[in-house]
């Protein structure tokens, strides 16, 4: 049984896309570190990278050449400032040398060494080939598939279920919803309770409370930095940012702040009638997916496509429905989350390449319901109720990003996500679940089915619906 942190669920990294950005950078370092194992590293003169399907489609669009670049280069997603990334890139760009792995100076044009291949590979729409030339001249080739959420595997899933497996056995092991609740009632423990026992057996109290900060903090930065950055988010569409005008209205006359901290404190201030409210969720929801727009810092929740949901559901939770929330508040929400999203991840897919947006925003949606419904006082079951209702309303939800940029529709389906969620948590609450027709599991099952029955013009390609409706010119 496949075995998944909810630290691998929410990954810190740098945007637009946990699938062409942060998984391509990730599998770079991976090639470079089997290449060290293998002896072979020292030995190259010359490398090139493939990139196949959606991520040749959208690559440019979703930075994937960025993300080859600095990933070759040996820069880390989550510690590399974000300052830094333009001007890494600017200089590959310019001599043509590439500080391979940190270590060595290669050769590297862009141009004609990072390559988008149209084709499909047949395991996934998410393809990439690294190739190295030796000083004998022989060559040597690997592939990987970003799978979504930031996920890279090797040639098979089932393969990748074998290798997590060796280094990692939940005392709870969960593949279905239907299992999750047995051992809810069979501990008589909530959801995060069962979720912390699992994380438990691979890292220490104090080294999770340390890593969920670090990604609540994140979290909150990156809503903080999109609050108040205000401009067009770059790719050619012109898009200006919103979330800087609607924060900056929903602040009038409610105090001064210095930190992302103070900032939260002081929101819980300001006026919260119904539609300030829904403003509010909606700011905070664009506010991070502009920041991924732009190649920032963010969290994969589970992607980063969608990765403005979940932070937008819990800053409602502890700026509007409840003043004294606090860490433990933070740690159940995010252990509900990624637990709900590794249900999905097992069940169906958080891949759009593979499944269309349903697979990120109608997930993060199904998240961020759950986890709000434990904290709001739901039951077990409860909490999956929401998280199937919110599911059930992304069915068939299409990926067709204009210009295969993360920005239209991409950044609006946050907010929609969101409020989707709130909604789906509340009537969840207010309903007995031995009512519910269509348990977690089934909505799972439906949408890996419709993910199947998609055509994949519709699955990030930017071939179909808005991608197509639209020009660049347009814009």
């Amino acid at each position: 049984m496949e075995c998944i942190s909810i630290f691998d669920m929410l990954k810190i990294g740098i945007g637009p896309s946990s699938s062409h950005t942060l998984g391509p950078w990730r599998a770079a370092e991976r090639w470079i570190a089997e290449l060290k194992a293998a002896g072979h590293f020292e030995t190259v003169q010359k490398i090139q990278v493939h990139t196949y399907g959606s991520l040749s489609l959208t690559g440019k669009g979703h930075a994937t050449d960025y993300a080859l670049m600095l990933g070759l280069s040996g820069a880390d997603p989550v510690e590399i400032p974000v300052d830094d990334i333009h001007k890494i890139v600017a200089e590959i760009q310019k001599n043509n040398i590439l500080y391979f792995g940190a270590e060595r100076v290669l050769p590297f044009d862009a141009k004609e060494d990072i390559l988008f291949d149209r084709k499909f590979l047949p395991f996934h729409a998410n393809g990439l080939k690294f190739v190295a030339t030796f000083e004998n001249g022989t060559k040597k080739s690997r592939k990987y598939y970003s799978i979504g959420g930031g996920f890279v595997v090797v040639e098979e899933r089932k393969n990748a279920k074998k290798k997590i497996a060796i280094f990692n056995s939940f005392p709870y092991p969960i593949q279905k919803g239907v299992e999750l609740l047995a051992y809810c009632e069979q501990e008589r423990k909530a959801i995060s309770e069962i979720v912390l026992e699992n994380e438990r057996s691979l890292r220490s109290d104090v080294e999770i409370d340390t890593q969920l900060n670090k990604v609540w903090t994140t979290m909150l930065e990156c809503m903080y930095i999109g609050c108040h950055t205000e401009g067009l988010l770059p790719g050619g569409l012109n898009v200006r940012r919103r979330a800087f005008e609607m924060h900056k209205k929903l602040m009038t006359a409610a105090g001064s702040y210095d930190s992302p901290e103070s900032w939260l404190q002081t929101i819980r201030k300001t006026e919260v009638k119904f539609r300030q409210i829904l403003k509010w969720v909606s700011c905070f929801a664009l506010s991070v997916n502009e920041v991924n727009a732009s190649l920032g810092r963010v969290v994969t929740a589970p992607t980063n496509g969608s990765a403005g949901v979940i932070p937008a559901v819990l800053m409602y939770y502890l700026v509007i429905e409840n003043h004294d929330s606090n860490d433990e508040h933070i740690k159940k929400f995010l252990l509900v989350a990624g637990e709900i999203g590794s249900i999905f991840k097992k069940g169906a897919t958080i891949s759009a390449a593979m499944g269309g947006c349903q697979a990120e925003i109608g997930v993060s949606s199904a998240m961020a319901a759950g986890a709000l419904t434990e904290l709001l006082g739901g039951t077990p079951e409860q909490v999956l109720m929401a998280a199937e209702i919110a599911m059930e309303h992304h069915l068939g939800l299409t990926c067709d990003p204009i210009g295969g940029l993360v920005q239209i529709p991409c950044i609006e389906r946050n907010s929609m996500g969101a409020i989707k969620a709130i909604n789906a948590a509340e009537l969840a609450l207010d309903s007995n679940p031995e009512d519910a027709k269509v348990p977690l599991d089934k909505v799972v099952q439906t949408m890996w089915e419709t993910a199947k029955d998609m055509n994949s013009k519709y699955k990030e390609t930017s071939e179909g619906g808005l991608a197509v409706g639209v020009f660049m010119s347009d814009c």
